[in-house]
Parts: C-alpha cells; structure tokens; sequence
C-alpha cells in the first residue's frame, strides 16, 4: 500500500506527543518539566527517527515546556539538527487548529516533524490518516502514549493541501530509553 497518490512530491508528516512529564506541585500545566522517564525517552525518540531514517527538514514544537525539552533531548541525537519553530497554537490544540499550523509549512519541506501534546495529536492523526498499514491506526485508537510518534505519508504540491483521509498511516512507535543501573 503507498499514500494517495494525488499531485505533488511524496511528504511525511511525523507526529511526536511529548515524552513523559513531571507533575511538580504548583507549576503551572505549560510549565511543566520532563519527568526523570521523560528525561531517557526524548533521546530514544531521536535515536529512533534516525535509525528509520526519517530525520525532519524542520520541526514544530509547542511551546510548553515538556515538548521544547523533548525537542532538545530528541534533536540532540543528531548530527545536525534542523530548525526549529517554537508555536504556541500547538499547545493544547485541537485538530482545525494543529491542521492551520502545519498548513503554513513552506513547499521546500519534505518531513515535518510536529511536537505536541494529546488529545489534540492523537485526533489530528486519526482524521489524517485515510489508510493505515498493519494495524496501525487500531494501535493509535488504543492508545498514543508520551513519546510515540506517528509516522503519516501523503502527496502533495503545497502542506495547504494536507486534508483529513489523505493521508496514509505507516507505523507508529513508541521510543523508550533504558534506566541506568
């Protein structure tokens, strides 16, 4: 199975919910650090992408602070990382609002990697994908836990075109780092 086929180079959407934050009493919901998990799983998640050679052209991060130090933690894996737009729509967005922000990618990006939270990722994935490989759209109905990252492939001339059901679902994993002994 490939994505649609519709007008336009091959593009990849890869959708990465935070890695598992801490809940420290009195911090502010956007304030809240990565949890000591959180802190092993962000690299895992970069060390991931890389072994599937998905590595992004640019990546979108909410502005909280657990996705911007999953961002650190994740890209730091890599030799180069790509840029990076901090907006502050993706926290606690929903789908019209997560869709608006990734339709402003410019044409030049080939993978775009979205740092977020649930349940606005989860839905957005599930709205996007029309098609789903090995039962990967069941695994996200289930359950899209702290560092899982989808990975969506559609074509099309501009990010504009990106709509719901256009897309195809390849994989979703779920990176973990190991403790320390």
């Amino acid at each position: 199975m490939t994505p649609r086929a519709g007008a336009g180079p091959l593009r990849r959407l890869v959708v990465l919910r935070h890695a598992k934050s801490a809940w420290p009493v009195g911090v502010p919901d956007h304030e809240r650090p990565l949890a000591p998990r959180g802190r092993r799983d962000a690299p895992a998640v970069g060390r991931a992408l890389a072994d599937v050679d998905c590595l992004p052209d640019l990546a979108v991060c909410s502005t909280a602070v657990r996705a911007r130090l999953t961002w650190e933690l994740t890209s730091a894996q890599w030799g180069t990382p790509p840029p990076v737009r901090y907006d502050g729509r993706v926290y606690a967005a929903d789908v019209p609002e997560l869709l608006d922000v990734v339709r402003e990618t410019p044409g030049h990006v080939r993978t775009l990697l979205l740092v977020g939270h649930n349940p606005g990722l989860e839905q957005l994935v599930l709205d996007l994908a029309g098609d789903a490989l090995d039962g990967a759209l069941d695994d996200v109905r289930t359950k899209f836990p702290t560092s899982a990252i989808a990975f969506l492939s559609w074509h099309g001339a501009t990010w504009s075109a990106l709509a719901p059901g256009t897309a195809l679902l390849t994989d979703v994993i779920v990176a973990r780092g190991r403790k320390r002994p």
